[in-house]
């Protein structure tokens, strides 16, 4: 069995993350303490660490509720996970795309050589008019 700070050394999930998860209902306490401690078992332990891996490639916790739900339901077909993991892929190339965008108009503000004062800079006349830009970088996403 293992304490919530165990299970937060294992997997390198902070305990409010693990208290968060476990109020969503994506992680069970196995059981609870005389002291009303929360402990955890092996199951715990690998549920969280699929979840922890889960959240580090960027799936949104209603896709990782989804898989976990697939999971307790062995006999379902694999095709709904790979459709789940299919559209987060597209999701982030998507996002890689807009993020391109983004650096090649900064990298293009970035470039512009100014020798003058504030009152001439072209990072700053960049930066305050959105129509000289050369890309479309207004759909990025404040992630």
């Amino acid at each position: 069995m293992y304490s919530i700070g165990e299970l937060s050394k294992r997997t390198a999930v902070k305990v409010p993350t693990i208290r968060y998860y476990e109020e969503i209902g994506l992680i069970e306490p196995f059981d609870r303490t005389s002291g009303n401690q929360r402990r955890y078992d092996p199951e715990g332990l690998r549920r969280l660490t699929f979840i922890k891996h889960a959240r580090d490639l960027g799936l949104p916790l209603d896709a990782i509720r989804d898989l976990i739900a697939m999971e307790d339901t062995p006999g379902r077909p694999c095709s709904v996970a790979h459709s789940i993991a299919r559209s987060h892929l597209n999701h982030i190339r998507e996002r890689i795309a807009r993020l391109q965008r983004l650096e090649a108009e900064l990298a293009r503000i970035a470039a512009t050589h100014d020798h003058g004062t504030i009152e001439t800079c072209g990072v700053l006349e960049a930066l305050g008019d959105h129509h000289g830009c050369t890309t479309d970088h207004r759909s990025l996403d404040r992630e």
